[in-house]
Formats: C-alpha cells, structure tokens, sequence
C-alpha cells in the first residue's frame, strides 16, 4: 500500500489569505488537492502586518475552512509572503577544492553557497532564499549540478532574496498564533512560477508577472533558471484608488464596479454607456461613464507594465524573451489586460493558469490561485528547502538536498 502525505500551504496575500490542503501519494508526481479556504486580508497592507489580531483571526478562519474541506487537521503549512519589502540581488561564491581525486562533493556545495551568501546586507534584512543559478567548474561555465565532476575551483552565480526582518517576523508570528508550525517561508512570486510556468518556457526565456493587491511582482527564467526579480510597487488596489479618486466614490464601491464592469480597453466602450452606482452603494448614488472607468484602468495598468519594461530593459532583456509574457495573480483577470501587454511590452502575452496539479479543479483553476497551488507543487517536489537558505538560518544538510533536486529540475 502507497504512503500518502498530507500538505498545507497558505498563500498570505494583501487582499485574501489562501490556505490550500494536498495529498501527495509516494507513486504519484503531482499533489491532489482536498481543501481550501479562503478569508479577506484585513490586517496586512503591501505584505506587512499592520494588525496582529486582524491577521490571527484571518489565518484562522482560511485554515478552518481548508480543514472543514479537506477532513484534515492541519498542524504545520509551508507559507508564501510577497510585498514591497522583497528585494533581491545577484552574488557569486568562490572556493578550492580539496578531497582526493579532486571530486566535487556536496559538502563543496556547502561551502560555496555559504561563501555566495557571505555578503553586506543590511541588519535589519534576512536573507530567505539563495537560488543557484549555475555552476563554474574550472572555466567550465554553465554547470546545472556540478557533484561528481572533477575540479580544482567551484563557483556559484546566486540569486539572493531578502525580506525586511519584522516584516517576516510578524507573517510567521500570526501562523504560529493562528496554531499551526510554519516549516518555512517561500517568496510568492518563485512558488507561482512554478505553478504557470512550464520547462521548456523557463529554457527559452520567459518573464513570469504575478500583479497582486498591493504590488507586482516579476521573475525573468532563461535556460532554465532565474534571471532577474522585482517588485513594483504598484498593484490592483492601486486601480481601485484610481476608480475611487477619479470617480468620487467610495473605495467599496470602486472594488465592485472595477469587478462587475472593468476592462482595459476604452475604444470598445461606447460614450453613452453609464454605469447607476446606487445598485452598489447606499452612500454613492450617482451616475458615472463606463468609458472613464475603462479608462482610468487602462491608464493604470500601463503604467505596470511600463515599469515591467524598464526592469527588462535593465537586463538588456525588453522586447527579447521568446516565450513572452505570463500574467498571474488576481489582479491578472482584468478583461483586455493581455491586450495593453502585449502593446506595451512588444511580447506575446497569456494568462498563467495553474497547473501540475489534481483534484478540486474547479475553485482553484484560477491566476488567483498560482501562488497557493505553486507552494503545494513546491513542497511535494522539494519537501522542505528547496534552496539553500530560510529566513531562519542555514539548514545546509537539508537544503542541499533540495539543491539537489532543483538542479535536476533545470536539466534537459
């Protein structure tokens, strides 16, 4: 009889906090998914704790509802935290090689990642995850996984991703209040990629847009690994201010119109459509025009994606990905959004639905969802570090490991 392992994960977003329950059978290669729940996000703003209590009680009561679902207690999740504090850079990591024969072993990759990550950040900074990007051996360059090869250097070219210290800090606080162990944190945006994206895209070059309530965040993948990682500060909450600014309504009702009657393209609006507000609020009871709305959303959405291009354009990479362009997140299912893309960044553009997973397909085949359904992929694949480092410390006997397997994931 198979061994089967349950999972959690929350997704704690700006706007819903998404708790998703799996089940990963020993045989099987992808989660079947048996619960979810879903609760607003009240007490975070642009990713960081604003309100504890508000936060316990919003964690809580998506984990009771994935538990009611599911018919599982959940006891320990892996989380997933995004917001304006994220940053990341790129470090490299030198060492000699020493044991007999000259082999590379993983202890080498111990240290060589340990040397990546022995760089000047500032204190109140952590450091949560150090992808591998590729392997140097000699003047070998280019290298997946290096173990096993024969050499007299190692080096590392290493992506590094770090959070504001309290800000994380408060996010694993309100799990463990909420009465569940948290086993780790993973940024949003990599556990997303790995639910929208699939090999071959990563391979030929790709940039993976994950617009949220309070911000937006981009990965670029070419030959099969990362690239490049930003956080604009500008997301779907940013549209429903601009609605409520340049409409005069309430921010509750510029929420609900954005929903019912949003889209990003004006010409397909006629001047004569009016929207009556009094059938969303007691409090608004004006008339607005349709074709303002569209246009005050259009007008924010190309502002994203105008500062999309300017990151691409740092990295000499604007207009030069050949898989183009992958939406996701909640703030992606705006109607015409593939369209001001698609002009604005001169690439194809799709939505990225989630994949590689089984199950309760129905409430979860959503860019809401990639995020949550990315950590249950993430957690089956690579149990419990998939990188070498957590915000909480190295763990390097577990993590290389998951080096291990994220190495394997990249080859051809």
């Amino acid at each position: 009889m198979s061994k089967v392992r349950v999972i959690a994960v929350i997704d704690i977003g700006s706007s819903k906090i998404r708790t998703v329950v799996g089940t990963l059978d020993e045989n099987s290669t992808v989660p079947n998914v048996i619960g979810v729940g879903i609760a607003p996000s009240t007490g975070l703003r642009k990713g960081q704790v604003i309100d504890v209590e508000e936060t316990i009680s919003n964690i809580t009561a998506s984990l009771e509802d994935a538990e009611r679902m599911a018919g599982e207690p959940i006891h320990h999740v892996l989380i997933g935290i995004s917001g304006n504090h994220i940053e990341s850079f790129n470090s490299k990591g030198v060492v000699a090689i020493s044991h007999p024969g000259n082999e590379i072993t993983e202890e080498d990759l111990d240290r060589v990642l340990e040397a990546a990550q022995a760089v000047a950040i500032p204190n109140n900074r952590r450091i949560l995850r150090i992808i591998p990007k590729s392997f140097t051996v000699d003047e070998q360059k280019g290298i997946k996984y290096p173990v096993g090869m024969t050499g007299i250097r190692l080096e590392v070219d290493a992506h590094i991703v770090t959070g504001i210290v309290p800000a994380v800090r408060n996010i694993e606080k309100s799990v463990l209040q909420a009465g569940v162990d948290v086993d780790d944190i993973v940024p949003g945006l990599l556990a997303a990629s790995e639910a929208v994206l699939s090999k071959r895209q990563k391979e030929l070059g790709v940039v993976v847009i994950d617009i949220g309530a309070g911000g937006t965040s981009m990965a670029v993948f070419e030959e099969g690994t990362i690239l490049h990682t930003a956080v604009i500060p500008v997301g779907a909450e940013s549209v429903t201010n601009d609605i409520a600014i340049g409409l005069r309504t309430s921010i509750d009702t510029a929420e609900r119109i954005k929903i019912e009657y949003g889209s990003c393209i004006p010409d397909e609006v006629s001047d004569r459509e009016i929207i009556d507000l009094s059938s969303f609020s007691k409090i608004d009871m004006q008339k607005v025009s349709k074709r303002q709305l569209v246009e005050i959303i259009e007008a924010r959405y190309n502002e994203i994606f105008l500062l999309v291009k300017e990151e691409l354009a740092k990295i000499h990479r604007d207009g030069m990905l050949p898989a183009g362009v992958m939406l996701t997140g909640a703030g992606s299912k705006i109607p015409g959004i593939i369209d001001v893309a698609r002009e604005t960044l001169n690439l194809p553009v799709q939505i990225g639905f989630p994949q590689n997973f089984e199950g309760v397909v129905d409430k979860i085949e959503d860019p809401a969802y990639a995020t949550a359904i990315g950590l249950l992929i993430w957690a089956s694949r690579f149990e419990s570090r998939p990188f070498s480092m957590s915000f909480k410390g190295l763990d390097f006997k577990r993590a290389l490991s998951g080096i291990k397997n994220w190495a394997k994931q990249l080859l051809p």
